[in-house]
């Protein structure tokens, strides 16, 4: 059983000027310049080198690692390799206010967990890059720091049986063995 609760350092994706970013699209995080590359051990030094302010992320960033984001987090294509490029770097998790259709469908197939948090856009002063996360994906319970505690959605019953058995794949194999 995979643990389900995640606990890592922060990083809160802000625009220049400081504000949460919103409609980080797949092209910011994984750009079309790098669709070439097959291996996906490879697609984690390009993760967000497209993002303004974060081109240096994939250099800094550390297994276990937490995103935040705003709203609409993986807009536009459905391109694989915007998940997959997380999972290369070993991220524990993307917390956002609300995902793109097709980038949530990929992610929760690919068993990489996703959490949807309302209300960040309003919250996200109270995070810091390095604070420590906790995240329980049973109860959507986030703990910032030890100390503060916040609500985020609940992995659903499938989500979690995907992510349990590593990727969408996987779990279909199991259904017929239960």
């Amino acid at each position: 059983m995979k643990p389900t609760k995640i606990r890592g350092r922060i990083w809160v994706l802000t625009t220049p000027d400081g504000r949460l970013y919103n409609d980080i699209d797949t092209d910011m995080i994984f750009h079309n310049r790098y669709l070439h590359i097959t291996d996906v051990a490879q697609m984690g030094q390009y993760a967000l080198d497209n993002l303004k302010g974060w081109e240096d992320f994939a250099k800094k960033a550390q297994p276990g690692d937490i995103l935040l984001a705003g709203v609409n987090f993986g807009a536009g294509s459905s391109r694989q390799q915007a998940v997959d490029c997380f999972r290369a770097l070993g991220i524990g998790a993307v917390i956002a206010e609300s995902f793109g259709a097709i980038y949530k469908r990929n992610a929760i197939n690919s068993g990489f967990p996703i959490i949807t948090m309302p209300g960040l856009s309003q919250l996200y002063t109270q995070f810091k890059n390095g604070d420590i996360l906790e995240v329980d994906l049973e109860t959507g319970q986030i703990v910032l720091n030890g100390e503060k505690t916040f609500q985020a959605e609940p992995f659903s019953r499938v989500q979690m049986d995907i992510y349990q058995a590593g990727d969408l794949f996987t779990y279909g194999k199991t259904l017929g063995q239960k």
